[in-house]
């Protein structure tokens, strides 16, 4: 095979390439929320460890909301990564079929479909850890108006 037979195969199976590349930023993105929320989990967990009874109950709240927001972030960040392999896989498979002019459209729309729905339930789930933490927020802030009237 030529250059330039090659050329326009690598073309072809380079597309995909983009989702990965836009996929890795958000899983960027989500790692380091999830890496904050471990750092804050330990954080109040020490101050459980040392704090008083009154504190220690509304640490323990706060606790109980970052393990959710923890375990959301985890299957946020499974949905992304299988996404991000899917996407792989995706530009392999392409490549392969128009090199070696293979019969397999409905592997490659499966491929296809299925990176961008684990990409698309990894940014829904993403979207309910934000909303989850400005809920917790919200409570802070209402505990703080509560003990300073």
């Amino acid at each position: 095979m030529s250059l330039e037979q090659i050329v326009p195969v690598l073309q072809l199976s380079i597309g995909p390439v983009i989702v990965i590349s836009g996929a890795g930023l958000i899983l960027l993105s989500m790692t380091n929320r999830y890496g904050r929320v471990i750092d804050r989990a330990r954080s109040l967990a020490e101050s459980i460890r040392r704090g008083s009874g009154g504190e220690s109950i509304r640490f323990q709240d706060q606790l109980e909301i970052l393990t959710r927001r923890a375990r959301l972030l985890r299957l946020a960040i499974a949905f992304a990564s299988t996404s991000l392999l899917l996407a792989a896989f995706l530009v392999i498979a392409l490549f392969l079929v128009a090199l070696l002019d293979l019969e397999a459209t409905l592997l490659i729309i499966v491929l296809f479909v299925t990176c961008m729905i684990t990409l698309i339930l990894g940014l829904i789930v993403f979207i309910v850890d934000v909303n989850m933490s400005l809920s917790a927020l919200k409570l802070e802030i209402d505990v703080e108006k509560h003990e300073n009237s």
